[in-house]
C-alpha cells in the first residue's frame, strides 16, 4: 500500500511539473529499492520524460526567416506507458503500449498528444513451423524535413503483418509473409499523400551448421494512393507495383565479426503513367564488427527504390552509407555515435524538370550517452547535426539544424 501511495504521487508530481531539472530529481528519487520492485513479471510500467532544443525546428534554408521570427525552439515530452511479455504455452505474445503529450515553447501550434501500441505473437506448431503475427500503430507530427508548414500535421502509421517459416529439413527452410502499411495525414490539404503498401513474400534458405544462411527471396509490393480522383491520378500517378528477386545471405565470418546482405533485381512500375518505370540492381549490405568486449560497430551501404510523399514526384533511388558506434565505458555508462549520409534521385511527374540535378542529399551525425544509476533507470543526453541539400520545390529544399535533448526514464 505504502508503495502504491509513493508511486501515485512522485507520478502526479512527475506530470505536473514542466522543467527539466525538477524531472529528473523525481525520476532520482525512484532509485530506492522499494520503489522500483518489480509490479508484475508480465507487464512494466515505465515513465520518461525529455527536454530539447533546435535550432532550426522546421527545417528551414539558411535565407528564409522563421514563420514567426525565431526558427529555434524547445520542447518537452512526458511520457507513460507499459511492456508485456506473456507466454502462451510455446507461444509468446509481447507488445508495448505508451502515450506522449509533447509541448513547445515557441511554436505552441504543434503541440500534440502521441499514441504507440504494438503487439507480436510469436508462434510455434510442432518443431518445424514458427512465425509471428502482429500489429502496430503510431500517432506523431509529421518530420518536418519532409513537410514544412507553420500549421500542425500529425501523421499515423499502421502496420499489419503475418509471417511464417517451415523448417523441413535441418540444412533447409521455405518461408512466407503478408503485411500492410498505411500512413495517412490529419491536415486536409496532406490527404492527397494518404498511402497504403500492401506486401507479399516468398524465400527459401539453406542453413550452414556454422549459422550462417544463404537465400533466395522473391517480394511484390503493390502500392496506393486512395485518395486521388481520377484527374489527379492522370497527373500524379495513383500507385505503384514493385516487383523484387534478391539474395538474402548472413555470413558469420567469426564470433565478433558477421555480414549480411539483402540485393539482387528490383522493377519499380507507375500504375498511370507510362515512361515512369524503373528497374536495376538493389541492394542492402550490414557488417557488424565487435572488435572488443565493450566496442560494438555497425556499417551499412545501401541502393533501393523508395516511395516519396509529394504530389510531384512519384519515387526515388536512395543510395547511402552509416557507420554506428556503441562503447559500454563502463558497466553504467554507454556511449553512442552515428555518421549517416544519404542521396535521393528523384523521379518527377511527366512533363516535371526538376531544378538542379534533380536529387537531394543529407548528412546526419549524432552522439549521445546513456548513465544507468540502476538498472531501471536511464538517464540520457544526446547531440545532433543535420544538413541537406535539396530541391525545394518538392520540399526537400536545403537547410541545416543542430541541437540537443536531455532524457530520463524510470520503469518499474
Amino acid at each position: 500500500m505504502l508503495n502504491s501511495l509513493r508511486k501515485k504521487a512522485v507520478a502526479a508530481a512527475f506530470m505536473a511539473s514542466p522543467r527539466l531539472p525538477a524531472a529528473l530529481f523525481l525520476l532520482g528519487t525512484l532509485a530506492s529499492g522499494a520503489a522500483l520492485a518489480d509490479i508484475s513479471d508480465t507487464i512494466k510500467p515505465f515513465v520518461a520524460t525529455s527536454y530539447s532544443y533546435d535550432d532550426n525546428l522546421m527545417r528551414l534554408p539558411d535565407d528564409v526567416p522563421g514563420f514567426s521570427g525565431p526558427r529555434s525552439d524547445t520542447s518537452r515530452m512526458l511520457q507513460a506507458g507499459f511492456l508485456f511479455n506473456r507466454p502462451i504455452g510455446r507461444q509468446v505474445l509481447t507488445g508495448q503500449a505508451k502515450w506522449s503529450k509533447v509541448s513547445f515553447n515557441r511554436f505552441s501550434q504543434f503541440d500534440y498528444d502521441g499514441k504507440d501500441y504494438l503487439a507480436d505473437l510469436e508462434w510455434h506448431i510442432a518443431n518445424h513451423l514458427e512465425g509471428h503475427v502482429g500489429a502496430s500503430y503510431s500517432q506523431t507530427l509529421t518530420p518536418f524535413s519532409d513537410f514544412q508548414s507553420s500549421v500542425r500535421n500529425l501523421r499515423t502509421q499502421r502496420r499489419e503483418y503475418v509471417n511464417g517459416a517451415w523448417r523441413f529439413h535441418p540444412s533447409w527452410r521455405v518461408r512466407g509473409g503478408l503485411s500492410r502499411d498505411r500512413y495517412s495525414y490529419d491536415l486536409p490539404s496532406q490527404a492527397f499523400s494518404n498511402w497504403t503498401e500492401d506486401a507479399t513474400e516468398f524465400g527459401v534458405d539453406y542453413l550452414a551448421p556454422s549459422n550462417s544462411r544463404i537465400g533466395l527471396q522473391l517480394r511484390h509490393l503493390n502500392g496506393k494512393y486512395p485518395n486521388r480522383g481520377a484527374l489527379d491520378a492522370s497527373v500524379y500517378g495513383n500507385g505503384y507495383r514493385q516487383d523484387e528477386i534478391k539474395a538474402n545471405v548472413f555470413w558469420e565470418l567469426s564470433g565478433n565479426t558477421q555480414l549480411e546482405f539483402l540485393g539482387g533485381w528490383v522493377r519499380h512500375r507507375n500504375n498511370l503513367l507510362v515512361g515512369r518505370d524503373e528497374s536495376g540492381t538493389n541492394g542492402r549490405l550490414s557488417m557488424y564488427w565487435k572488435p572488443l568486449g565493450k566496442v560494438n560497430f555497425t556499417g551499412m551501404v545501401w541502393r533501393e527504390f523508395g516511395s516519396v510523399d509529394n504530389s510531384l514526384v512519384t519515387s526515388s533511388l536512395n543510395t547511402g552509407a552509416s557507420l554506428g558506434a556503441s562503447w559500454a565505458a563502463t558497466s553504467k555508462v554507454r556511449v553512442d555515435a552515428l555518421l549517416r549520409k544519404e542521396r535521393r534521385d528523384f523521379a518527377a511527374i511527366s512533363g516535371l524538370v526538376l531544378p538542379g540535378d534533380g536529387r537531394d542529399t543529407t548528412r546526419t551525425a549524432s552522439l549521445g550517452a546513456t548513465y544507468a544509476p540502476h538498472r531501471k533507470i536511464q538517464l540520457g543526453v544526446r547531440l545532433f547535426h543535420e544538413r541537406r541539400e535539396g530541391v525545394a520545390i518538392i520540399d526537400s529544399g536545403s537547410y541545416r539544424a543542430k541541437g540537443i535533448s536531455f532524457n530520463g526514464s524510470v520503469q518499474f
